[in-house]
């Protein structure tokens, strides 16, 4: 299809908003309505020509007193859904009264599928029919999406000459359509799209991070992709389509399966529909509904391949009651069995629950296989830092490093995402790394790598180009260090967190002992020190070389000793401001004390 068809589709379904819905709904609101119909009269169009078939199919069984009807009818649609009212949505034009109508549409919606009920439910689109009867425009949104001018079927049009009028719509332009309707209603509101849409061009970045460097190990095959907050489900299918295309420029075979959860209704409602919009009914199946932190839908699962952005700073309270409650949770993703110790917990603070994916991720990876899995996550500056040592954010850091799962961290520019301006960083991690990456980190600074907006979109005010993605990618890549780019030891990250104690001192002066004769340890005086990991001669001689010199009475309680993990990219990539010469320093303020003494003339003289 044609650009200028294209956009001709999407201009007709965008005016249809403008036409039917602007006096009876908010802008806001235009989505409510549109995003279900395009995927209604999509469905539609596709079950027209296995219509007749549907409904003999629907006689026979009920005559026979067969109640699971649903692979039978799906059969005779030959679609992963059917309808099985005996109208089509262009029936439903010729209606003089509205109440025929709506009962009439009712019983249309009926007719569908389980899975397309299930989105019609999430999408909460009866809500709609009383609002659209009420205000007399439910027969003219459905005289729009069924109007000649348009053609949502996959079957071309043809005039009265045999020729093709109106071309048809292929499952990946649908797809490619309905998905710039849901970046257009994400920019009308914008306030709340950064909760489940991430901009295409961080996803293309997070793909090419994912994929690339094993391009050429890419073989004939399976493999799975996984998004456990898939929210629209962009990053599933830009997954899909960046692995097809290096699998087809490398001449491989590939079976691609995705799989994802998300916990808002509405999107997970469009990326189920995408998903059947696209022809992938079966793939439909694998998004789960539900909270992946508290109900899991992909519990025995492994996958190749993971992307995710998850929420920040958003509280997991909720989950955290079903799984127990903080202190008593036992899921495998967040207790580790890690150095010896078999209930290692890596869970977070419950203001913020964004780690949990991280693990969750983690916890499906594959460990038998050549390739292993490679997880891309975006995270904020608090996933780098977060947490003392010993703590759920912190034993999270310090159980990938060690693991050597942590392969690199791009910052990205500020104000990439539409709702926010903060900071954000990919997290790559794999368990996998080529030979020269073991035992190090790659932190890559791309925050000066951007190419402004000509008009923000939200706080969104710049884009990584297809350029700067390459950029970014090379400097990735070559795996050297440069102005961008910093290579660390795992350990480099570690510290060990010392309890330094003094003794107490009683009103002589002299020091207070046990039984035994050990020295009372002063709360007062208590005091903790980090130490890196990488300090020459480790715990000990820092002992001796900063704290004896001070305090020679001190010692270090041993049992409180922990271990911590922390990333600073203020401090390694740390640029001091240029300072000014005196000479230009002095210029300035003679020029100063010149213009301050020809105001002061000027007010006495006057």
């Amino acid at each position: 299809m044609n650009n200028g068809t294209y956009n001709q589709i999407v201009s007709f379904i965008w005016g249809i908003a403008d036409d039917c819905l602007r006096d009876v709904y908010v802008r806001g609101k235009y989505r409510d309505v549109i995003l279900p119909m395009t995927v209604i009269r999509r469905l539609d169009a596709v079950l027209e020509d296995t219509k007749e078939d549907v409904l003999h199919m629907k006689k026979t069984l009920d005559e026979a007193g067969i109640l699971n009807q649903t692979d039978a009818l799906c059969n005779a649609s030959g679609q992963p859904f059917f309808n099985s009212s005996p109208f089509t949505l262009k029936d439903l034009k010729a209606r003089a009264k509205n109440q025929q109508l709506k009962a009439d549409f009712i019983a249309y919606l009926d007719g569908f599928s389980p899975n397309v009920q299930e989105i019609l439910e999430k999408f909460k689109f009866r809500y709609q029919i009383d609002t659209m009867v009420d205000a007399d425009i439910l027969g003219a949104v459905i005289e729009k999406f069924v109007s000649p001018v348009i053609n949502l079927s996959p079957n071309p049009v043809l005039d009265d000459r045999g020729e093709v009028k109106l071309p048809g719509i292929d499952n990946h332009t649908m797809g490619v359509i309905f998905e710039e309707f849901i970046r257009k209603f994400n920019e009308e509101n914008n306030e709340e799209a950064g909760e489940h849409f991430t901009p295409r061009d961080v996803i293309y970045l997070m793909a090419d991070v994912i994929f690339l460097p094993i391009k050429d190990k890419i073989k004939d095959g399976t493999y799975l992709c996984y998004d456990g907050a898939s929210g629209t489900g962009g990053m599933l299918t830009i997954a899909e389509e960046r692995l097809s295309q290096l699998a087809e420029e490398n001449n491989k075979q590939v079976s691609i399966h995705l799989y994802g959860q998300e916990s808002q209704p509405e999107t997970y409602a469009i990326a189920k529909a995408d998903l059947l919009l696209k022809g992938d009914g079966k793939q439909a199946e694998n998004i789960y509904y539900g909270s992946t932190l508290s109900n899991d839908g992909n519990a025995t699962m492994e996958f190749d391949f993971m992307l995710s952005n998850p929420p920040y700073g958003k509280s997991w309270k909720t989950d955290a009651e079903r799984l127990g409650g903080k202190k008593g949770i036992t899921d495998p993703r967040f207790v580790v069995n890690f150095k010896g110790d078999p209930e290692f917990k890596v869970i977070p603070r419950v203001s913020d629950g964004q780690l949990l994916f991280l693990a969750n991720n983690i916890a499906k990876m594959k460990h038998s296989t050549e390739l292993g899995s490679r997880i891309a996550e975006v995270h904020n500056g608090s996933s780098l830092f977060t947490g003392d040592a010993g703590q759920g954010e912190s034993n999270l850091r310090r159980y990938i490093i060690e693991s050597d799962y942590l392969e690199a961290i791009i910052a990205l520019p500020e104000n990439m995402f539409y709702n926010t301006g903060i900071a954000t960083y990919i997290w790559v991690v794999t368990n996998r790394k080529e030979e020269r990456r073991k035992g190090k980190v790659q932190l890559i600074d791309a925050t000066s790598l951007k190419s402004p907006l000509r008009k923000n979109l939200g706080n969104k005010n710049c884009e990584l180009t297809e350029e700067i993605r390459e950029q970014i990618m090379d400097i990735y890549l070559k795996f050297e260090e440069n102005e961008y780019s910093k290579i660390f030891d795992n350990a480099k990250f570690g510290y060990w967190k010392i309890t330094v104690e003094r003794p107490q001192r009683d009103e002589d002066g002299s020091i207070v002992t046990d039984k035994k004769g050990t020295p009372k340890a002063d709360k007062d005086l208590r005091d903790t020190e980090q130490i890196p990991l990488t300090y020459e001669g480790g715990i000990e001689k820092f002992f001796q070389n900063e704290v004896l010199p001070y305090a020679p009475d001190a010692w270090i309680d041993y049992s409180k000793t922990q271990v911590g993990y922390e990333i600073s990219f203020t401090k390694y990539f740390y640029k001091p401001v240029q300072l000014r010469s005196l000479d230009e320093i002095v210029a300035d303020i003679k020029a100063l004390e010149a213009e301050t003494d020809g105001l002061l003339n000027e007010i006495i003289g006057g």
